[in-house]
């Protein structure tokens, strides 16, 4: 996964109080939790906002007063209506335990049966993961460039080293499918039309 860097400021308070103090001066609570005892701190919200709000999957560089942790973000509150981000609760990472994650899934090449007129359906835009933070990729890349009409990837084809995908095996993440105006075989192989003439 990418690496972000955040540095924050311990709190000395963890009350309502205080955290609704911090948010009126810009900034989240945070809380970072999972190697021993948690801790509380405070970040920038426009430092927040650019890993929240973005399509990436980060790991966490914090610096908390000179204290330094690799994080991941295992669940935010917003508000109901302004959907700022009002706390942060991080998962201190190790090299030793594996972690939970969805990644996003990313497409690459042209796929035949699209170029042929068929539809690219795609069904699953991220996927469950657990792994070691250390062998987690920043997405699940996909080659779609051999999918022809009526073909499809599915979970149990996905192969990551040191990575487990949680979702059903036998889901479809990203198939071709016939659209109005698809020319069925057109999307065949020179080999196979070739074989076809001559029989």
């Amino acid at each position: 996964m990418k690496t972000a860097h955040l540095s924050g400021s311990l709190r000395t308070n963890v009350g309502k109080k205080d955290a609704a103090s911090l948010r009126n001066a810009g900034l989240v609570p945070c809380v970072l939790y999972g190697q021993g005892e948690q801790t509380h701190f405070s970040v920038k919200r426009t430092e927040m906002d650019k890993i929240v709000y973005s399509p990436e999957v980060y790991q966490v560089a914090l610096d908390i007063d000179g204290k330094k942790a690799m994080g991941i973000i295992r669940e935010l509150q917003q508000h109901p209506t302004k959907d700022t981000i009002q706390h942060v609760d991080f998962l201190e990472l190790s090299d030793t335990k594996t972690v939970r994650v969805k990644l996003p899934v990313r497409l690459t090449g042209s796929s035949r049966g699209v170029l042929a007129g068929g539809k690219l359906m795609t069904v699953f835009r991220s996927l469950q993961c657990v792994g070691l933070a250390k062998d987690l990729p920043d997405a699940i890349t996909l080659d779609i460039s051999k999918l022809r009409i009526g073909q499809s990837i599915r979970v149990n084809s996905i192969e990551i080293p040191g990575v487990t995908l949680l979702d059903p095996a036998n889901a479809v993440v990203v198939s071709v499918k016939m659209a109005r105006g698809a020319v069925k075989g057109a999307d065949a192989d020179d080999e196979e039309e070739e074989e076809a003439t001559e029989a």
